[in-house]
Parts: structure tokens; C-alpha cells; sequence
């Protein structure tokens, strides 16, 4: 009678199988991190896997879905991660728009004082080319007349 050796066997397999998904495993990170498209077509051929053992393996089926998903709920272009700003270009950046409005508001303020101060001097020196026009013959509400 010969020995049962079948536990050989299905050990050959389980680590066959477990050297399958890890390669599989690997292949969607490396798609995923490279900004590549992930499709059960990229990962077998990354993997060097069959797509019909993709579609059988619920968890691995179910991550290339879903970063498929993400995928096309992203823009069309993704920046990559090296020509990103980083947090201490976008605090310069905002620091500089702060600045710029600052100075705009005071010029805004400066500008305001000035027309206020031309408008009062032409009401206290009314010129005589131009005469001042009254609201229904009131003497009390005088408008500048426009030019």
C-alpha cells in the first residue's frame, strides 16, 4: 500500500495560491501608486495572472473596483505627487494674496478720502461755468451736476 503523501500536494497549492494573490496584491499597488489606470486587464498583466482568477477572488475583485471607481470619479488629470505645491508654497502664496489686499484696501480707503474731499471742495466752490441743479427748486438738496 502506498503512503498518503496528498497533504504535499494541497500544502504546494495553498502556497502557489498564496503566492498568486500576493503578486496580485502587489500589482494594484503598483498601478495605483504609479497613477496608471487599474483594470482587471493591467492587474493580470502586471501580476502575470489570469483575469478569470481576478473575477474569482471576491476581495481582490472588489479593490480593483473599487479604486476603478475612484479612479473615474477623479479629474481627468491628476498632478503627480512631485509636482504638487507643498504646504510651505501655498502658505507664501496665500500670505502674499493677504498683503496684496491689504494694500489694495488702503488704496481703496485713500482713494475714497480724496473723492470725498474733491466732492466737498466742489460744493463749497461752486464754479460758475456749471451751476448747481436743485431737487424741485430746494436750495437745502443740491446735486453735482455731471459732467
Amino acid at each position: 500500500m502506498r503512503a498518503d503523501n496528498r497533504h504535499h500536494i494541497v500544502q504546494a497549492a495553498r502556497r502557489r495560491s498564496e503566492h498568486t494573490r500576493a503578486k496580485a496584491i502587489q500589482a494594484l499597488r503598483v498601478l495605483d501608486n504609479s497613477g496608471q489606470p487599474v483594470t482587471f486587464e493591467a492587474v493580470a498583466a502586471q501580476a502575470g495572472v489570469s483575469r478569470s482568477w481576478l473575477y474569482a477572488q471576491p476581495d481582490v475583485r472588489a479593490e480593483i473596483e473599487r479604486l476603478r471607481d475612484a479612479r473615474r470619479r477623479a479629474p481627468a488629470s491628476p498632478v503627480p505627487a512631485r509636482q504638487r505645491s507643498s504646504d510651505a508654497s501655498l502658505l507664501r502664496r496665500l500670505q502674499a494674496a493677504n498683503a496684496r489686499i491689504r494694500r489694495l484696501t488702503e488704496d481703496n480707503k485713500d482713494l475714497r478720502e480724496r473723492l470725498a474731499l474733491a466732492l466737498g471742495e466742489q460744493r463749497a466752490n461752486p464754479s460758475p461755468a456749471r451751476p448747481l441743479r436743485t431737487r424741485s427748486g430746494d436750495p437745502k438738496s443740491i446735486t453735482i451736476a455731471p459732467r
